[in-house]
């Protein structure tokens, strides 16, 4: 089934202003965006779509602290919505809604959709890097770095789950067609929809049922650089990290987390593994040592003749 991946995600929030605030300093383009909610979105068109907790036109919620109340996949075409429609009916209701999506709950019970996707080609350069050897990746002449630049989140890249069991909710998304591509033992699954080769577009997290719930989404950046311009310029404008910047290695996506007012994390992310159907995935004890590579302690500023910088600087 030819699912490329999440198309927008739908929380019902407690603070629309905080929450509408906080999507545009991360660098979202508010579309339609009112007192009541509205749709931030990404240059690719992937968005996130928030509205009032108490709105009716949400899903339920799970009954949880989460806020999250939908995640809505683009497909590549009509054949594989309708195949999408004919595999769920089997055991459970798939509503066909007024925009030609469909929408079912999964057996964990996340509100799914399921459309034509929306994703928009992508004219943002990658960022590129010179290095001793090969040909330069930028011509002569060409500066890398500029502090004025325009950082914006390119697509939406992935969401992860808090789940009560793994195993189960890890073969319904089998019956769609994603495949593991790394696992933590214990922990979960990294999948990998039919439609792409990103490294994964969903993880799931086991954990108790009162937890159950989104843990963080993100969006793709067009390089490590574009991660940490857009982070550095989140924490100045007072919004507090969580976890990074630093590089994961499953996957190997650059990474920096933050706190957000959504009830979830919210990641910047970059350069992540592109797998095909030849991939054998890998498995491993969850640790620090298997979740990163390396992490970086963010700081003020600092320069020789400055003020004394950390130890070893």
């Amino acid at each position: 089934m030819n699912i490329i991946g999440p198309d927008a995600l739908v929380f019902g929030v407690d603070d629309v202003a905080a929450c509408a605030q906080y999507l545009t300093d991360y660098g979202l383009d508010p579309v339609g965006v009112t007192a009541t909610g509205g749709r931030f979105e990404a240059i690719d068109g992937t968005a996130v779509i928030i509205t009032q907790k108490d709105d009716a036109g949400l899903p339920p919620s799970l009954g949880t602290a989460t806020m999250l109340r939908k995640t809505v996949y683009g497909v590549a075409d009509l054949p594989a919505l309708e195949a999408i429609a004919s595999e769920l009916g089997k055991d459970r209701e798939v509503r066909r809604l007024p925009d030609g999506s469909i929408e079912a709950v999964d057996d964990m019970g996340f509100v799914l959709g399921f459309q034509l996707t929306v994703r928009k080609p992508i004219a943002v350069p990658a960022e590129t890097v010179n290095a001793p050897g090969p040909s330069a990746q930028r011509p002569l002449n060409a500066v890398a770095v500029d502090e004025n630049a325009m950082v914006k989140p390119l697509s939406l890249s992935h969401v992860v789950y808090f789940v009560p069991d793994t195993a189960k909710a890890e073969a319904f998304y089998a019956r769609l067609g994603f495949v593991c591509t790394d696992r933590f033992t214990g922990v979960g699954p990294f999948l990998r929809p039919a439609g792409t080769v990103d490294h994964h577009t969903l993880f799931m997290i086991q954990t108790p049922p009162f937890m159950k719930g989104c843990e963080h989404f993100t969006f793709h950046m067009a390089g490590p650089s574009a991660v940490m311009q857009a982070g550095t310029r989140f924490v100045n404008k007072g919004y507090q990290s969580f976890w990074g910047p630093g590089r994961h290695k499953f996957g190997s996506n650059w990474f920096w987390y933050f706190n957000s007012p959504l009830g979830c994390h919210v990641e910047y992310d970059a350069d992540m593994d592109l797998h095909d159907d030849s991939w054998v995935a890998r498995e491993v004890p969850m640790s620090a040592d298997a979740s990163q590579l390396f992490l970086f302690q963010r700081q003020e500023k600092w320069a020789p003749g400055g003020p004394p910088g950390p130890a070893g600087a």
